[in-house]
């Protein structure tokens, strides 16, 4: 989760209100009444699903800390994708030391996009190939059947 992400999240209003008082009964059709007493079955029917649990954990790349906001579940993912992205960019400024840390980042970026467009692009040969052997395979067995 990004860190935008997360002030999105840190912003948003929490209902502390204390709860409304009770409206006073009113004169009601029988169908607005059963209307009213199945919205009000449904609304207490209904379980509230738990509030995500994020967690600020603050991880470093290239020497400089950044506080992240992440799903408690996803902490030990992002601090392995921190650990992969310090350890490349810490050969990126061992090999370039005059480099930014900007700059440096901007690079493990390009990289990483290289990368997951390289798996992409040997997904789909892979896949191709799986289509080839397929219909290679079924033409071997249809003449094999046509000799038997």
């Amino acid at each position: 989760m990004t860190d935008d992400q997360s002030k999105s999240i840190e912003k948003q209003p929490k209902n502390t209100q204390a709860p409304s008082a009770p409206v006073p009964a009113q004169k009601t059709t029988p169908a607005a009444s059963n209307i009213s007493s199945a919205m009000a079955q449904s609304n207490t029917k209904t379980p509230k699903a738990p509030e995500p649990q994020i967690k600020k954990v603050d991880i470093a790349i290239a020497g400089v800390t950044y506080p992240i906001f992440c799903p408690v579940h996803e902490q030990e993912e992002l601090l392995s994708a921190v650990s992969y992205i310090n350890n490349y960019a810490l050969d990126l400024k061992r090999d370039a030391p005059s480099l930014s840390q900007e700059s440096i980042l901007v690079l493990c970026c390009l990289n990483l996009y290289e990368k997951i467009h390289a798996n992409q692009r040997s997904d789909e040969d892979r896949l191709q190939k799986d289509k080839q052997s397929e219909v290679l395979l079924n033409k071997i067995m249809k003449d094999a059947h046509s000799i038997l």
